[in-house]
């Protein structure tokens, strides 16, 4: 077992020994630079190194392929939904899905109805992430699929724990995960429109300001893609986008798109918008540039979405959910927001389009106040939230300071 051997190399390590590496590794990701901001209230965002804990978290071979399977069936299944809402809309019309719940969807996108992207897929990129409770057993909390984001971190956590724990890489087979950047430029080059030996490919960035600017930083040089914000593109009169350049507009053929889709276009979202590219939706839709992921994708972030995964692997697939959803309350139904109401302090209670844990209410650490507020705000938007039970977590060893302590721990595995 994988767990086992690394528990009992750990236990040959004294307590001034772990010290000593957890030193190294923060000294390592000061030197490379591995970065994120966090925002305040105020405005006076931080830039701060990035938190690593030097625990390895092993999962054996086994386990994985398990996983892996479950994550393929999953994306394979969401982007089939995804491409059927904007086009024959039949997971609706046979009442799998309820139409209201897609129609009161601010992500539903109306500018993409009649689109199939390139291959049928729309979520190129998503991060799933997972939990394990206390038996051992593996949920999916949620999918993320506008801009996953956390992947650069995943890389450069495994290069300093290489250099942290080299022994640990001599004795172990490890799976490799450095290829990530080059998996992804093949799979964004697939989508050119033109038959390009080296179509041109760029990163959109909201700019440095943004949290994950690193990320967007690190992935443009590690694919040989060229980092762009929206001042740097434009569409020009055949309806191509253009990229500003010394020697002058070089067409792009394909966006890896880190902006969320209301800043994307001017023309036709937010009009206030600095970030987009004016008539892009228009280059887009005529099949002039490919967008990863493609606007519209957002629909299946929708936490109430979420809870029809399992049908629609069955609708789509004629197959069971390889990996289990958590039992999802959906507020919009009228049983199911009555028992949210009378359990809330026993829930977990999400708003449907936050992400990054924002809005969200745990039931049993909510004040009386928090819990009212939530009975509000649930009785006057129900669409707008769903409920989970509180899952008894299993947890795993983190150095913490000078000694080390069980902590809960999610998982968010990447899908190309």
């Amino acid at each position: 077992m994988p767990a086992r051997k690394l528990l009992n190399y750990l236990k040959q390590l004294d307590d001034d020994e772990l010290l000593e590496r957890k030193q190294a590794a923060e000294y390592s990701i000061t030197q490379l630079g591995i970065a994120f901001t966090v925002y305040t209230d105020g405005g006076n965002n931080i830039d701060r190194d990035w938190p690593f804990d030097i625990i390895p978290r092993p999962i054996a071979r086994k386990e994985w392929d398990i996983v892996e399977a479950g994550l393929i069936q999953r994306i394979t299944a969401i982007n089939m939904f995804i491409n059927d809402l904007y086009n024959e809309q039949h997971i609706l019309n046979d009442k799998i899905v309820p139409k209201h719940l897609i129609e009161g969807s601010k992500n539903f996108l109306h500018e993409c109805i009649g689109i199939t992207p390139p291959h049928g897929v729309w979520a190129n990129i998503s991060g799933t992430d997972m939990v394990r409770d206390a038996k051992g057993d593996l949920y999916v909390l949620e999918d993320n699929l506008r801009v996953p984001s956390g992947v650069s971190y995943m890389i450069e956590n495994r290069q300093v724990t290489k250099r942290v724990f080299p022994e640990l890489f001599e004795q172990q087979s490890i799976m490799p995960i450095n290829d990530y950047p080059m998996r992804l430029y093949d799979m964004l080059a697939s989508l050119s429109p033109r038959e390009e030996e080296y179509p041109t490919i760029v990163v959109l960035t909201p700019g440095i300001y943004n949290s994950a600017y690193y990320e967007h930083a690190f992935l443009a040089q590690e694919m040989g893609a060229e980092l762009v914000e929206g001042a740097d593109l434009f569409v020009d009169d055949k309806d191509c986008v253009c990229m500003r350049t010394v020697d002058g507009p070089e067409r792009v053929d394909v966006i890896y798109r880190r902006v969320d889709d209301v800043f994307m276009d001017p023309e036709v979202f937010n009009k206030d918008s600095v970030l987009g590219i004016p008539g892009i939706m228009r280059a887009w839709k005529k099949g002039n540039v490919a967008i990863a992921n493609a606007p519209g994708s957002g629909v299946a972030d929708d936490k109430a979405v979420y809870a029809y995964v399992p049908e629609m692997i069955r609708y789509y697939m004629d197959q069971e959910a390889i990996l289990p959803n958590v039992p999802t309350y959906l507020c919009d139904r009228e049983k199911d927001r009555q028992y949210v109401l009378d359990h809330l302090e026993e829930l977990v209670v999400k708003p449907v389009n936050e992400s990054g844990g924002y809005g969200i209410l745990i039931g049993p650490r909510a004040t009386k106040k928090q819990l009212a507020e939530y009975r509000k705000l649930i009785a006057t938007h129900p669409r707008n939230y769903v409920a989970q039970p509180t899952l008894a977590l299993s947890t795993a060893p983190v150095l913490d300071g000078r000694s080390v302590s069980p902590r809960h721990l999610d998982l968010r595995p990447f899908i190309l």
